[in-house]
């Protein structure tokens, strides 16, 4: 049985059911709603996803590599900058519409739109495509939608996902009716709100969430460190 676990903003750990763990978009130190920090995970990372570069998603990226050794796995320009600027060298670089079958299972990075820069010292020339990640992990298809507002191409999952992760936060990503639009397209059998509440600019009421979406797919509302566990949602 793998499991899934919120940390609050975007951030949100994997553990698949032989223990690999899995971070993506680690926002940990300055993010008022997590309830755990960076320490966290030293004892063992063995992959750390990011969708953009974002000072809210990458801000603990960099020295969690360099305590852990755990495998980037980004775009391209994310993972040169990782070994060029901080002399990380284990690093998986893709790009959107590409996908790769890691030991853990297949991750393929999915399209978002968004603005991108990398918020990182010595970070100029390495921007890149925002994107999100469709990770199969256990028989089960689990959809981080990354920052990104409500687009067609999300038509192209429907049926596919078992677990949708959505941006619901409105102002800098798609707002609660644009991400219950975005049930409509992919047809999951849960999604997990993300990008909420983490400031007073883009929070939300998450039952209003729930009514908009339910009963078409299930809605699961996590609190920083609460998990979510899946098994073979796809037998």
């Amino acid at each position: 049985m793998g499991k899934l676990v919120f940390h609050g903003h975007a951030c949100t750990e994997i553990v698949s059911a032989d223990g690999t763990r899995i971070l993506i978009d680690p926002f940990l130190t300055e993010n008022p709603s997590a309830v755990v920090g960076p320490e966290h995970f030293h004892d063992r990372l063995d992959y750390l996803l990011l969708t953009h570069g974002h000072f809210d998603h990458v801000a603990d990226a960099w020295s969690l590599l360099a305590e852990t050794g755990a495998q980037l796995i980004a775009t391209f320009e994310l993972v040169s900058y990782a070994a060029e600027k901080q002399g990380h060298e284990n690093g998986h670089g893709m790009n959107v519409g590409g996908g790769f079958d890691f030991p853990f299972g297949r991750d393929k990075l999915t399209p978002a739109v968004h603005t991108a820069s990398l918020n990182a010292e010595g970070g100029a020339g390495y921007a890149s495509t925002p994107h999100g990640f469709l990770l199969d992990i256990d028989g089960t298809r689990i959809y981080h939608a990354g920052d990104t507002a409500l687009i067609k191409d999300m038509e192209l999952l429907e049926g596919q996902v078992d677990l949708a992760l959505l941006p619901i936060g409105d102002n800098y990503t798609m707002g609660p009716e644009d991400a219950a639009r975005a049930v409509d397209m992919i047809c999951p059998r849960t999604v997990i709100p993300i990008h909420f509440d983490t400031w007073p600019l883009i929070a939300q009421d998450t039952d209003r969430f729930r009514t908009l979406v339910e009963p078409r797919a299930e809605v699961v509302v996590l609190s920083a460190g609460e998990a979510w566990e899946f098994q073979n949602a796809r037998s």
